[in-house]
């Protein structure tokens, strides 16, 4: 009775919520149009102010600040009131609770839940099963001394995340829990490093840094067959991110090593070399190849990126096959990902749902001119990027890029270029990943509860409607 009641509140609280956006929007139609013209003014200026020079650039230029003017005063006159904006919110977060609760029974919620108790039993054998070398007894209380193995080694690049590592006094920190600190020091091979420990007799290892260093160590401690450990000490941390590791707790992320919860994995390869999150081809890639990237991001694009999409752009040499099989020659943008990422809900979108999947993801996009720029925007703002013409996204285990030439690649946010033809790889279950007992959240993606997805608004009216959830 409870799920049915909850069930009926939900789909009541969302239904308010749009009728209420929905008024809001016809009362004040004239602004919001006002509004909308002067964002598909804008970002068809800045279309051409990115793919064109001289005088056609400078003209773009000036209209986009003139339609980014007209977008403001549509906003203005629209007179959104913070009141009316609470009042959805409020509606929204009680029928995703509501929700929550009316599904709780579901299959898909009842597989959820048997994942759940499966982390949780590894928590429990992790909490009486001392890691390996750690001799420490347990006090009568049942709590642990904060101790990890003494085979256990951290490799930290101290310079990585702009000095996270000795901000965070990290060496100090391993010291006390019988970690041994290791550090990157300019010049070192860190693959050599991590390989010189666990020939040492480190029975687990640990890298805290950014992405590129965590798979070069992840590479090392797959193929050796021990665990590994991510220490979030870099820029941006997305591996961690979808580890489901607090990105701001770096010390934290240590209990690793002591609690030991053990998750496998997948990794994947370009031309043999190991990537955790993704690799990039196209504009993207090339643009970050420039040696004055680093030090003038915006001044770099701006200078390369009309050659790149131009009238006279010389289409990108990249052949590959497309998810039915048809053969595509060039495209602007393609990602390849150690299992897909969420692209297309505003929850948890950018993010992995699963790192366990076996399978690469892949997308691909190809943007002719301003028209198709002004309409992959708004298709983006709708959260319906899907039904862009220019957009491809599927997964398979394999998959393969071919050029006339050396490619370049952004590997993990890393720079590189690379002889072809490309072959990705999934390397499935193919690492042992530590993680400490915080970190037993689910990845952004994973948590996001889609109240309006077809398939549980589905649900809902069923509940509602009186049927027994678990069936």
């Amino acid at each position: 009775m409870s799920e049915r009641l909850s069930a009926v509140i939900a789909i009541l609280s969302v239904t308010a919520a749009v009728v209420l956006v929905a008024l809001n929007v016809l009362a004040r139609l004239g602004a919001i149009i006002l509004a909308l013209i002067g964002l598909i003014g804008c970002v068809t200026a800045c279309w051409y102010a990115v793919s064109r020079r001289g005088v056609v650039r400078l003209v773009a230029m000036v209209i986009a600040v003139v339609a980014l003017a007209v977008l403001v005063t549509g906003l203005v006159l629209a007179v959104i009131k913070l009141w009316l904006v609470a009042l959805v919110v409020l509606l929204a977060f009680v029928s995703v609770l509501c929700a929550r609760h009316a599904l709780r029974r579901t299959p898909k919620a009842l597989r959820s839940q048997q994942q759940a108790a499966v982390k949780q039993a590894a928590v429990k054998q992790a909490a009486v099963k001392p890691a390996a070398g750690d001799t420490a007894v347990r006090d009568s209380g049942g709590s642990a001394p904060h101790q990890a193995a003494p085979t256990a080694v951290l490799i930290m690049n101290l310079k990585s995340g702009g000095g996270k590592a000795e901000h965070f006094a990290l060496a100090d920190e391993c010291r006390v829990r019988g970690i041994e600190p290791v550090i990157l020091r300019p010049g070192d091979d860190l693959i050599g490093l991590a390989e010189g420990a666990i020939a040492g007799g480190a029975e687990v290892i640990g890298m805290a840094g950014g992405d590129g260093s965590q798979a070069a160590v992840a590479s090392v401690a797959a193929r050796l067959g021990v665990p590994h450990v991510c220490v979030p000490a870099g820029t941006r941390n997305h591996f961690a991110l979808d580890l489901g590791l607090d990105r701001d707790d770096v010390v934290g992320a240590l209990d690793a090593f002591a609690d030991g919860v053990e998750s496998r994995i997948d990794l994947a390869t370009v031309n043999g070399r190991t990537f955790v999150n993704n690799c990039s081809l196209g504009l993207y890639a090339k643009v970050v190849q420039s040696p004055q990237y680093r030090d003038a991001k915006v001044k770099t694009a701006a200078d390369l990126l009309p050659d790149l999409l131009g009238p006279d752009a010389t289409p990108l040499d990249l052949r590959f096959e497309g998810p039915t099989g048809g053969r595509f020659e060039t495209a602007h943008l393609i990602l390849v990902s150690n299992d897909p990422y969420q692209l297309a809900h505003p929850g948890g979108r950018g993010t992995r749902e699963h790192l366990d999947k076996g399978l690469l993801g892949i997308v691909m996009v190809q943007v002719t001119d301003a028209a198709d720029a002004r309409r992959f925007m708004m298709l983006e703002l709708a959260g319906q990027v899907r039904r862009f013409p220019g957009w491809r996204e599927w997964t398979q285990a394999r998959f393969e890029v071919d050029s006339a030439g050396p490619v370049e690649v952004g590997v993990d946010g890393e720079a590189l270029v690379l002889e072809p033809p490309l072959v990705f790889e999934s390397q499935p279950d193919a690492l042992r990943v530590w993680l400490p007992r915080s970190a037993l959240r689910l990845s952004p993606a994973a948590r996001a509860v889609r109240v309006l997805t077809r398939s549980t608004a589905a649900d809902l009216v069923s509940v509602a409607a009186g049927a027994d959830p678990s069936e």
